[in-house]
């Protein structure tokens, strides 16, 4: 992380011929301006030592606490000098469509490679998005092709998930449009088709999943508009005593467009637990049907990530935590188990401070490795609309060491990361967008 350089501190320096292994350096130079990944780290091999040589950089900033088996006299303790500016030869380095890739560092490629495919995953998500707005806005109307139409979103989300393994979840930015393009069902229906390849899920039972999964908060469009509070989402009415009776208006509504048994069980048990202590009938886990428990847990889990009051939100860790440990006997283990494993320890939205004491946000899920997400790093010295993302797969001395809750945040960090009030997903499959026929 990139500390204050004013002129009244002062730092250790080793220079170039000094450089040795178990030295811990900063490099004060853009982060796309070097081949290393992160712009502190510990020297641990001869050919990092051959690639800072080459750097022609003057003197190099250390931390004596963190580094290892320093020789007297390598260090010099001077006055800090302020931070390099950007190169011109910056401006070389095009994270766009067209950018060149002789030359470009590998992970400045792999950094554009996870850029489009962020933007392909933002694009599709505007798409579902307004599938979900014409959803709410004419099922009541135009019930046959609304229900066509989202269920053409639904098959699509389960064949990326059971077809492409390498499928992976981001969470959406603000440029996605702000809080008020926050969906509720449409998160839980990501999270839902997230789990189908691991509980093993005919691709039928994928398709029921994912409609059921979209429309288990249908009771909602028959509640007095008095009762939802702007940006509020689906939860808004819960805390004006409709609990009950959306489930009840979703049921009737349900019967009244026909949709079958399978996706009528989702939007009557919903809120069921496994101890017996949901609503509307206090079913145990037993009695809950199987896509209904998913769904369960689902919602449950985005309505703490994403309570109508945003102040009472908790951080996706904080919302897995809370429920595995407090609540982990209202839900089917197996289900459970696999969106821990699915999401990671820290899913994407958590806001985290890594080993080497850097502040980054989760971005997205490794598809490979849960525990060792992509992630974002508050860096001062790096612009933001240029902030390095990494995969901490690539990194394996850096570790996620902590989570932080965005209202802990200096000021500038929290400018810097911008984390969502609402916590969005979205996936990126690398296939052809969901909802491309919209």
């Amino acid at each position: 992380m990139q500390r204050g350089n004013g002129s009244s501190q002062t730092h250790a320096y080793a220079l170039p011929e000094d450089l040795h292994i178990g030295l811990y350096i900063h490099l004060d130079l853009p982060w796309f301006l070097h081949p290393f990944t992160l712009n502190c780290f510990k020297i641990s091999t001869d050919e990092q030592i051959r690639q800072l040589r080459a750097l022609n950089v003057r003197r190099f900033r250390c931390d004596p606490e963190r580094s290892e088996s320093i020789p007297g006299g390598a260090l010099t303790v001077l006055p800090a000098e302020p931070a390099a500016p950007v190169s011109e030869h910056a401006a070389e380095i095009d994270i766009g469509p067209a950018a060149k890739t002789d030359g470009i560092e590998p992970h400045v490629q792999r950094l554009r490679e996870h850029r489009h495919a962020v933007a392909r995953t933002e694009r599709s998500f505007v798409k579902a998005a307004g599938i979900m707005r014409r959803l709410k806005r004419n099922l009541l109307a135009q019930p046959r092709d609304t229900l066509e139409e989202m269920g053409g979103l639904a098959d699509q989300m389960a064949t990326v998930f059971l077809d492409r393994p390498e499928a992976t979840l981001h969470v959406m930015g603000a440029n996605c449009g702000g809080e008020d393009a926050y969906h509720h069902s449409l998160n839980v229906s990501i999270l839902c088709m997230m789990l189908v390849k691991g509980l093993e899920l005919s691709s039928e039972q994928a398709g029921i999943l994912g409609r059921g999964a979209l429309l288990h908060d249908i009771g909602a469009l028959a509640l007095p508009a008095s009762g939802m509070s702007k940006g509020g989402g689906a939860q808004a009415w819960s805390e004006r005593g409709q609990r009950a009776r959306h489930v009840e208006y979703g049921l009737k509504l349900g019967k009244q467009l026909g949709l079958a048994p399978e996706i009528l069980s989702i939007i009557e048990q919903h809120h069921e637990l496994g101890d017996g202590t949901g609503y509307p009938r206090g079913l145990r886990l037993e009695q809950i049907a199987p896509l209904a428990r998913i769904v369960a847990l689902a919602n449950f889990y985005d309505t703490l990530c994403n309570p109508a009051d945003f102040v009472q939100a908790m951080t996706p860790h904080e919302a897995l935590s809370f429920i595995f440990t407090r609540r982990k006997g209202q839900f089917d283990a197996r289900v459970l188990q696999l969106m821990i494993r699915s999401l990671g320890v820290y899913p994407p939205g958590s806001i985290v401070e890594l080993s080497n004491g850097m502040i980054a946000m989760v971005v997205s899920v490794n598809p490979h490795k849960s525990l060792r997400p992509w992630v974002m790093v508050y860096d001062a010295a790096v612009p933001k609309e240029e902030a390095a993302m990494f995969n901490l797969e690539m990194q394996v001395d850096l570790l996620i060491s902590k989570s932080i809750r965005p209202a802990l945040l200096p000021a500038p960090v929290y400018a810097y990361l911008s984390p969502r009030k609402r916590i969005t997903y979205f996936f990126d499959g690398g296939c052809a967008e969901p909802g491309g026929h919209a």
